[in-house]
């Protein structure tokens, strides 16, 4: 029996990894967790921002919940959506969000999502998909929807507001479509 458990818990832990290794070579983001000084800065920038009442804000790339989980307390009117690709960090997710009746959790990609509802965004993910990312919102984001972003900002566009997130770097909020206006001087 215990040469079962043993062969189980190895056969987990592989598929565990593999899970990990696989979500990150096909989406180029590792399964980052946000730290508790970058999620305290977060909620900070979004408590600014004055979202209504019962908000909907969403987590893209959710990973292991701990953002998530954060959300929710600070925010218990509001409805606070993750949206995880890795299978096993969905489902850590899961198990952490247990008995939160303001959260829901889906396993998917968040490029196949509408955003229309969304109140607010918030995203720690790499500069290599940012591009990519502000397309996506640009399409499926309302004007005036609040965006944080941890750490990884998005080229081009105005912050609203700007702290310190840590020794990583910085959280920053946005007021969507949050474009820079350019001046056309060929007068």
């Amino acid at each position: 029996m215990t040469t079962w458990l043993s062969s189980a818990a190895v056969v987990l832990a592989v598929l565990a990894a593999l899970s990990l290794v696989i979500f990150t070579v096909l989406t180029g983001v590792p399964t980052l967790s946000s730290r508790r000084d970058e999620i305290d800065e977060v909620i900070a920038l979004l408590k600014r921002a004055n979202l209504p009442g019962r908000a909907v804000i969403v987590d893209l790339g959710s990973g292991w919940g701990a953002l998530v989980v954060a959300l929710a307390r600070a925010f218990p009117e509001a409805s606070v959506e993750g949206i995880e690709i890795s299978l096993l960090a969905h489902l850590i997710s899961r198990l952490r969000t247990y008995g939160l009746p303001n959260v829901s959790l889906r396993w998917g990609n968040f490029y196949r999502c509408d955003f229309r509802r969304a109140d607010a965004i918030v995203c720690y993910l790499i500069t290599s998909v940012m591009p990519a990312v502000s397309d996506l919102l640009d399409r499926s984001l309302r004007p005036g929807a609040v965006v944080v972003s941890n750490t990884f900002l998005f080229r081009e566009r105005a912050i609203a507001s700007l702290r310190r997130a840590g020794r990583r770097g910085v959280a920053a909020l946005y007021v969507w479509p949050a474009r820079h206006w350019v001046v056309d001087d060929e007068e």
